[in-house]
């Protein structure tokens, strides 16, 4: 065989890889140009949903790939009608063909370049925290420090910014699968650091943790970090052995108390962006649950990309799980307190064809949730 003939076969070869920040797939099978794949689950855990993988050798070729345990994820409700994402260039990640069926989630791809990546949602890696850290950390008017560390000793990164009386808490990535959070986070912060934001932090003060649960974002996890524990269920009794990254948080809003706070999540199978409200806790008013419907009411006439129609159910009176932070920081605090959704498909209110609900889209929202509550912070 010619050399160049050696190099054209050697570059047909198919190689799949997620040993990278965030990765997630596992390798079954490849029959030609059909690539089986299964998803593992979180560390010491039964969930699994979040995957993101590259190929290799992909110039060319229609490839199908075919994630044949996806059946058994934690939220198979949520395939249906999902798309997934693909980039060439690990910045835009446009939605490609996705179906759903016998247990089997399945998308292809027509290779014009030797490496394609795919994932759940367009990524938010460890790598990228660490410089959107950095970057914010030397803006003026910023305080950063350490909380804590995880159970893998990294950072829990927090910032103060503002010097108005009211603290406000925004927090991220519990579940570290749920990758539009920190794009949210971004937008938020880019937000709280500009002028735009003056009249917000002269009358509260900000309190920013970008990502809670840095070992699961390394490790490619859905729903828990290094010990299998899923952290939006341990508010009530977070320990250093199970929950550090909890405890750190919930030490600090001790100190600093919480008059209003988003939680920051992404939902597998609802299309829309939506809140959840404290419904339920043993302190709960119609006077403070008003405030909470008041502010969703708001976001909604000022974006799109909010609505008030879809969200999950109520908690009955008395019937709240006190172990979620939201219902957690509603009673411990006599906060507003909430956790915002956004989708892992598109805001069908408003619809975009190409990338769905997307990175930028959740930058924007960040900035939509921070003015909304700029209009009505003397009111909580």
């Amino acid at each position: 065989m010619t050399e160049p003939d050696a190099i054209a076969a050697s570059a047909t070869i198919l190689a799949i890889n997620a040993a990278f920040d965030g990765g997630n797939i596992e390798l079954v099978a490849i029959e030609g140009d059909r690539i089986d794949l299964k998803i593992a689950k979180d560390h010491r855990s039964d969930f699994y949903q979040w995957f993101s993988f590259r190929v290799a050798g992909a110039r060319g070729r229609r490839l199908t790939f075919r994630i044949v345990n996806a059946g058994g994820s934690a939220y198979p409700f949520g395939w249906p009608g999902y798309k997934a994402r693909a980039s060439t260039d690990l910045r835009d990640w446009r939605m490609i063909e996705t179906r759903y069926a016998d247990g089997v989630l399945e998308f292809d791809h027509d290779g014009d370049t030797d490496l394609a990546w795919f994932a759940y949602f367009a990524p938010y890696t460890m790598a990228m925290h660490d410089a959107l850290v950095a970057r914010i950390a030397l803006r003026p008017g910023v305080t950063h420090r350490q909380l804590g560390t995880s159970l893998d000793g990294q950072a829990i990164d927090y910032f103060r910014i503002g010097s108005g009386a009211k603290p406000v808490w925004l927090y991220a990535r519990q579940h570290p699968g749920e990758s539009m959070c920190e794009w949210w986070m971004e937008g938020a912060l880019d937000w709280l650091t500009s002028p735009a934001a003056a009249d917000l932090l002269a009358t509260a003060t900000v309190h920013v943790v970008p990502n809670m649960n840095p070992d699961g974002t390394r490790r490619g996890h859905l729903r828990t970090n290094a010990a299998g524990v899923n952290l939006n269920r341990e508010w009530n009794a977070p320990t250093l052995e199970r929950s550090p990254e909890v405890l750190c948080v919930r030490d600090e809003m001790d100190r600093t108390g919480v008059v209003y706070a988003m939680d920051v999540h992404g939902d597998e199978a609802i299309p829309a962006n939506f809140i959840a409200g404290f419904e339920g806790i043993p302190s709960w008013t119609d006077e403070r649950g008003e405030k909470f419907y008041e502010f969703g009411r708001r976001l909604a006439a000022h974006t799109p990309d909010f609505q008030t129609d879809k969200g999950y159910e109520k908690s009955a009176p008395g019937r709240a799980n006190l172990s979620m932070s939201t219902n957690l920081v509603a009673e411990r605090y006599g906060a507003v307190s909430m956790t915002l959704e956004m989708p892992f498909k598109d805001h069908d209110p408003n619809p975009d064809a190409e990338f769905g609900w997307s990175p930028e889209r959740s930058k924007r929202l960040g900035v939509a949730c921070l003015e909304t509550l700029a209009g009505m912070i003397d009111e909580l």
